[in-house]
């Protein structure tokens, strides 16, 4: 059986990409031949929705391809999980991987940074800065299905990542987008809690991008508390799902207009 492609890419001229690094859950049939965890086992710590976001910008990359197999946020080194230490505790394998397997796995992490940074180069030969949204999910009942959540002090429902970037050249950015995800009515009428790295500060590709394009990339490493979703089952109804994408659109004007006063 043909393994579908890792992921899918569109391009624009816009000085904005949005990237959905975990949203896949699919393995190549060698990696699944050596897999000791369940589908639904993988897709709690996956990202399941969130490419469905990505369609917001007019370059956007979705992977389709579980991080079980390859986690493009980390580095090549430590992008195949071995150990449970490296992977929430939990057992990802049967066995020890056999090298060959590890490295082909590693060869889609090389082969995706080739292609974010065709992606780049052609957007700072048209822009002088762009900006990059690395769409994620986050658990917030991993107590057990039923069990309360974990508290709201310390888990926003929008947790913006920024620390790796360069936070005083790009301020107005940055600022722009918090204020602007926060200003966003729900259907309840409330407002979304929108936070900069409370539980997470950006992972190897906000960093990577942040190095190789020093002064002309901004990526914030955007968490969404899995709040839209039953992160037990998967389950997440069309409304659910379109409230968080509706909200990160209405950000992309006040994204647009900053970058031209950089």
């Amino acid at each position: 059986m043909s393994t579908p492609p890792p992921w899918i890419s569109w391009n624009g001229d816009a000085p904005l990409v949005v990237v959905a690094l975990h949203h896949g859950h699919d393995l190549r049939d060698e990696v699944a031949g050596c897999m000791a965890l369940d589908s639904d086992a993988r897709r709690r710590e996956e990202d399941p929705w969130t490419g469905l976001w990505a369609t917001i910008a007019e370059t956007g990359i979705v992977v389709s391809r579980s991080r079980f197999e390859v986690d493009l946020n980390r580095p090549r080194e430590l992008a195949v999980y071995r150990t449970p230490a490296e992977s929430w505790g939990l057992d990802v394998w049967k066995q020890p991987l056999d090298a060959g397997v590890v490295e082909r796995s590693l060869e889609l992490h090389t082969d995706f940074y080739r292609m974010v940074e065709t992606h780049l180069d052609r957007l700072l030969s048209l822009h002088a800065h762009v900006v990059v949204l690395d769409l994620h999910s986050y658990n917030h009942r991993r107590d057990g299905e039923g069990e309360p959540a974990a508290s709201p002090a310390e888990n926003p429902d929008w947790n913006v990542g920024t620390g790796n970037l360069d936070r005083v050249l790009f301020a107005p950015v940055v600022e722009r987008f918090l204020h602007d995800l926060a200003s966003w009515e729900r259907a309840d009428g409330e407002r979304f809690d929108v936070r900069e790295n409370v539980r997470f500060q950006g992972g190897f590709l906000a960093t990577w991008l942040h190095l190789r394009y020093p002064g002309r990339v901004c990526v914030l490493a955007v968490e969404c508390k899995k709040h839209f979703m039953d992160e037990w089952t998967g389950a997440a109804t069309a409304a659910a799902l379109e409230e968080p994408r509706r909200a990160l659109a209405a950000t992309v004007p006040g994204l647009l207009e900053e970058l031209v006063r950089l």
